[in-house]
C-alpha cells in the first residue's frame, strides 16, 4: 500500500506526463537531461523519495521508489533513468557522519548527489583524511548534480592499493572534480549525460568516506544508528534497484508506444494488425512478460523490507536470490521488447517514432554491470545447493 506523502510524488509525475515525455528527443539531442526535464524531477520530490527526514526526505518505502521511477521512465528512460541512479544515494548518505550530511543538505535538501561507485581511483591517507586521484566513467545525471559519491580502493602511503583490496565510498563537492563533457556518445540513454569525472589530488576529510565493506554487509546502517527498516535492505537490493526500476518501466514506455502505433496500423500485406493472429500472440505474450518483471521485481523489494522489518537478518543466500531475481526481471523485460519492437515494422525505426528510442534506451539499460548475469546466477544456484558461495570478485555485486 503506497503512503500520503509518496502518493504525491507519483501523482506530480503523473500531472508532468507530458513534460517528461516530450523531452525525449531535447535530453538526446544535449547529451544530458534537459534543464526543465530536470526541474520537474526536481519538483516532484522523487530524488528525495529514500532520503531520511532528517533533512527534508520522504523515506517512502522501496517498493513506492521503484514504482515512482518505472513512471518516470515509462515516458522517457532517460529522465527515469537518472531519477532511479540519482535517487538511490540519498538512501547510502544517511549512513554518513551527519557533518557530511549537513554539508550536503545543510543549505539545500534538493541537493543531487551523482556517482559512480566503480573503484575506479585510489585514495592515498594523510592527516584527517584522504588524497584521492582517477578517472571515472558513467557518472549519470552529474550536470544537475553538485555532490558525488566516488567508489575508491584504499591505497598506502605511496598510493598502491592494498591486497587484498580494501575499497571506500567518498563523497566530493563539486569544486573537486572536474566533467569531461565530451565523454558521453553512445547509442542509447543518450539524455542521462553519464559523463566521465577526472580528481586530481582532492582532500577527502575522514567523515567524508564510508567503508563499502560496512555498507555491503549491512554494519553501516546499524552503526549510524538508523531504525527505519528502510535504511536495513541490503545494498545489494538498494543499488540495483532503481537501475532495474528504469529499464522496467521503459520496457511500458516500449509496450504503449507500441500498441498505440498498432492498433490502427495495416500492414504491407494489406492485413489490421488487428486481425493478425500471429503479431497479436506475440504482443500478449510480450505484454505478459513486461508484468511479470514488474511484480517480480516489486515483491522482491517488498520480501526484503518485510524481513528487516521484522528484526531479521538478511542472509548471502537472500541476497543472491534477490539478484538473480532482479536480473532476470531485467532480460525478461528487454526480450520482450525486442519481440514486441520487431514486429512494429520499418517505421518503428524512424528517428521521430518514439519506439526507437526506448529500444536503444533499454539496451543501454541491459548493459549496466549489475545486469550481468553470471556471476549472480553461478552464487545463487550455489547456495541454493547448500555450497559454499564463490568469494572474492564474484560476490561484489551480491
Amino acid at each position: 500500500m503506497r503512503t500520503a506523502v509518496p502518493d504525491k510524488v507519483i501523482d506530480t509525475v503523473r500531472r508532468r506526463a507530458e513534460e517528461i515525455s516530450s523531452a525525449g528527443p531535447a535530453n538526446e539531442q544535449l547529451g544530458r537531461l534537459d534543464d526543465a526535464a530536470a526541474a520537474v524531477l526536481r519538483e516532484s520530490g522523487v530524488v528525495r523519495m529514500l532520503q531520511p527526514a532528517t533533512h527534508g526526505g520522504l523515506e517512502a518505502h522501496p517498493r513506492e521508489f521503484a514504482e515512482t521511477v518505472m513512471e518516470i521512465a515509462s515516458l522517457d528512460g532517460s529522465t527515469g533513468w537518472v531519477a532511479g541512479v540519482v535517487g538511490v544515494h540519498p538512501w547510502e548518505m544517511a549512513f554518513a557522519d551527519p557533518k557530511g550530511q549537513e554539508e550536503v543538505w545543510g543549505q539545500d535538501q534538493d541537493t543531487w548527489i551523482a556517482s559512480p561507485y566503480a573503484p575506479m581511483g585510489v585514495a592515498r591517507p594523510v592527516g584527517g583524511g584522504y588524497v584521492l586521484d582517477g578517472h571515472w566513467q558513467f557518472s549519470s545525471g552529474t550536470d544537475h548534480c553538485d555532490w558525488v559519491f566516488l567508489g575508491s580502493l584504499l591505497g598506502d602511503a605511496d598510493g598502491s592499493p592494498g591486497s587484498p583490496p580494501t575499497m571506500l565510498h567518498v563523497i566530493l563537492p563539486r569544486s573537486d572534480y572536474e566533467i569531461v563533457d565530451d565523454s558521453w556518445d553512445v547509442a542509447g540513454l543518450r539524455g542521462t549525460g553519464s559523463k566521465d569525472l577526472i580528481v586530481r589530488g582532492a582532500f577527502v576529510p575522514e567523515h567524508r568516506t564510508l567503508l563499502y565493506e560496512k555498507v555491503a554487509e549491512g554494519r553501516a546502517p546499524v552503526e549510524a544508528g538508523l531504525s527505519n527498516p528502510l535504511y536495513h535492505v541490503p545494498f545489494s537490493c538498494m543499488f540495483p534497484l532503481g537501475i532495474t526500476s528504469a529499464v522496467i518501466g521503459m520496457a511500458e514506455g516500449a509496450l504503449a508506444h507500441h500498441l498505440a502505433y498498432q492498433r490502427g496500423r495495416v500492414q504491407i500485406t494489406g492485413t489490421r494488425v488487428k486481425d493478425d493472429p500471429y503479431v497479436l500472440s506475440v504482443l500478449g505474450e510480450a505484454t505478459a512478460e513486461i508484468e511479470a518483471s514488474r511484480i517480480a521485481l516489486l515483491d522482491n523489494a517488498s520480501r526484503l523490507y518485510d524481513a528487516v522489518a521484522a528484526g531479521r537478518e538478511v542472509t548471502f543466500a537472500e541476497r543472491a536470490a534477490n539478484r538473480r531475481t532482479q536480473v532476470r526481471a531485467a532480460w525478461r523485460a528487454v526480450g520482450a521488447v525486442d519481440q514486441i519492437v520487431s514486429r512494429s515494422g520499418g517505421n518503428a525505426m524512424r528517428m521521430d517514432n518514439p519506439i526507437q528510442r526506448f529500444w536503444r534506451d533499454i539496451h543501454t539499460g541491459l548493459a549496466h554491470a549489475i545486469h550481468v548475469p553470471g556471476s549472480v546466477l553461478h552464487a545463487s544456484a550455489l547456495t541454493d545447493l547448500d555450497i559454499e558461495p564463490p568469494q572474492g570478485p564474484m560476490r561484489s555485486m551480491i
